[in-house]
């Protein structure tokens, strides 16, 4: 399959219609992905980034069908993560000397991943090739998200081709963002970033603020998985901005694993306190040992303000926290603040475990949390409300 997407660029990725998880089982992709690669004919041919390894072969015979690939002249690998340059290895079987450009991290990585030296060129943030009557314009955008990571700005089309960046994980036939899904678009852009790319959050900001003072025009963003921004691109640029600085809305995130129902009646009880107190804010709920982890971690994203809860098991706490915790810590979020709850027997650990992690994630921890012995009576119930509405009014 081929896509004419201007005059001068053809797509020539894979749709992936049946994934359903990334990065091994970190990452859901409900609403699978795609692969997007892309072929630019001016008086040199070029072929921008490949597709994952499972679809190396079938991506080298569609691209057969598409071009004589001996008439392909430069290889622009923009990011060497293998569901990239996945199918380099099959391509370079059949145009072995065809010269990849990609930084130095990038070749470094490829060979790593190949164990094949070819013919590569390394290129930095201004560098340039001419294709013909156009030309392209390579720009460094180490840890967006790997420090291989560049984009390639056309300037015969106002393209940016950003890989990573501004992407989704999200299948569709429709290709642009004008086509597609408003709703359904946004979501899966704003999941990719709170769980992929929050971390790196500085760089995004000083990124995007170095591309702008480049004074590039750009009518069309070609990201590398998902849609296409051709209507109004400058739209996921804002988003962008406004995400990477201390993203939050008026939203209480509770997330909590329960053994016998305890602590999630204690999550219940809280929830009721703090819209008792606040019926402005959005207060939602979250089992981590039922829910969607990356669908977790991108209302946390969006909140103010979390709760974690567990009951105390072994010593410690149910593996659905820790893990939900563990990856916070990762992700680094900032001026966020939060609190731990939880249900105990005998220990009751878990309550000053929770708060130590969430500390470590970089939460600014409100107070020292509330627990409950056994099943909470009316009586806990009633606690319970309480302090949600003094954590709510401690915001």
């Amino acid at each position: 399959m081929s896509f004419k997407i201007t005059n001068t660029v053809t797509w020539v990725g894979k749709i992936d219609w049946e994934l359903r998880s990334f990065h091994g089982e970190e990452y859901s992709t409900h609403r699978g992905s795609s692969y997007n690669s892309y072929l630019i004919r001016d008086e040199k041919t070029v072929l921008m980034d490949t597709v994952w390894v499972p679809f190396s072969k079938e991506f080298v015979s569609n691209l057969k069908n598409e071009i004589d690939l001996k008439k392909i002249d430069y290889i622009i690998m923009n990011h060497a993560e293998p569901d990239h340059s996945g199918a380099l290895i099959d391509l370079m079987k059949e145009i072995p000397d065809t010269p990849i450009y990609c930084t130095k991290n990038g070749k470094d990585i490829i060979k790593g991943h190949c164990h094949e030296d070819w013919n590569f060129v390394t290129v930095k943030t201004g560098d340039t090739l001419d294709i013909g009557k156009n030309k392209l314009t390579f720009i460094e955008a180490r840890m967006l998200h790997w420090p291989d990571t560049m984009f390639t700005y056309y300037n015969g089309e106002n393209i940016l081709f950003s890989n990573d960046a501004f992407g989704q994980h999200y299948a569709s036939e429709l290709m642009f963002n004008d086509k597609a899904d408003y709703d359904e678009l946004m979501q899966e852009a704003i999941k990719y970033y709170a769980n992929i790319l929050t971390p790196y959050s500085s760089f995004v900001v000083k990124k995007i603020q170095e591309v702008l003072s480049f004074n590039l025009p750009v009518d069309m963003i070609c990201t590398s998985h998902g849609i296409i921004w051709r209507d109004n691109p400058s739209q996921i640029i804002n988003k962008y901005m406004e995400w990477a600085q201390n993203y939050k809305e008026n939203q209480i995130t509770l997330i909590y694993d329960s053994m016998w129902n305890s602590t999630r009646r204690m999550a219940e009880a809280i929830a009721e306190g703090i819209k008792e107190s606040n019926k402005d804010v959005v207060v939602k709920i979250y089992n981590s040992g039922k829910s969607d982890k990356n669908d977790i971690i991108t209302e946390v994203f969006k909140s103010k303000a979390i709760l974690v809860g567990s009951c105390t098991i072994n010593n410690g706490i149910l593996s659905s926290t820790a893990a939900i915790l563990e990856m916070m810590r990762g992700l680094r979020f900032k001026d966020k603040k939060a609190a731990a709850f939880g249900s105990f027997g005998w220990g009751g650990e878990s309550v000053k475990m929770i708060t130590e992690e969430l500390k470590e994630g970089g939460f600014e921890i409100i107070n020292d949390g509330i627990k409950e012995k056994w099943r909470p009576d009316e009586e806990g119930l009633k606690r319970c409300r309480e302090y949600g509405k003094e954590f709510v009014s401690r915001l």
